[in-house]
């Protein structure tokens, strides 16, 4: 291959890359894109099961590695609080359901997390990531209001602080919209 042809290919390879990144136009205030997956225990998650209450959806690469370990415990430890203010949370990555089961019996993770093994979800919510066989959820977070629209969009999350950041912009969020 040729420098003239790699640079066009590599320069394909990144378009598509950030146009993915975008999400397909989504953005805050604009509907949150349909699901219906399952979780580690067999059971169907659609997003109208959560109608009327808020929702932290966060995408994750991989179960029981640092990063996402890190994170779903945060999350996990600040349950209590979020249940308290009324918020659902649902971990969804490429994994299939009995990798989901390992993981959350393993750091007692009690919250939903969503099998998209074929990457649809991931891919409507702009987080999915693939380079060839290479596929796995980019580690993103959509806060989602009670009418299904999304309040907030992070593309850019720190696993140790994020739980915390969810938490405070939540609480700024619900009460600039009673």
């Amino acid at each position: 291959m040729d420098k003239r042809a790699s640079r066009t290919l590599l320069g394909s390879l990144i378009a598509k890359f950030l146009s993915e990144a975008q999400g397909a136009g989504l953005k805050e205030g604009r509907a949150a894109p349909p699901f219906e997956l399952m979780d580690q225990h067999g059971k169907t998650h659609r997003l109208t099961d959560y109608r009327d209450q808020w929702l932290v959806l966060y995408f994750y690469p991989k179960d029981d590695t640092p990063g996402c370990t890190t994170e779903a415990c945060a999350f996990r430890d600040d349950i209590p609080v979020l249940k308290r203010m009324g918020v659902a949370v649902l971990g969804i990555s490429l994994d299939d359901v009995k990798r989901h089961r390992e993981f959350a019996e393993k750091y007692h993770l009690s919250f939903p997390l969503l099998s998209d093994s074929q990457g649809e979800v991931a891919r409507r919510y702009g987080s999915l990531w693939s380079l060839g066989p290479i596929r796995f959820a980019k580690r993103h977070t959509f806060i989602i209001d009670a009418g299904g629209d999304i309040a907030k969009i992070y593309r850019s999350v720190r696993p140790k602080q994020h739980s915390d950041e969810v938490l405070r912009d939540l609480d700024a969020l619900r009460r600039n919209r009673l």
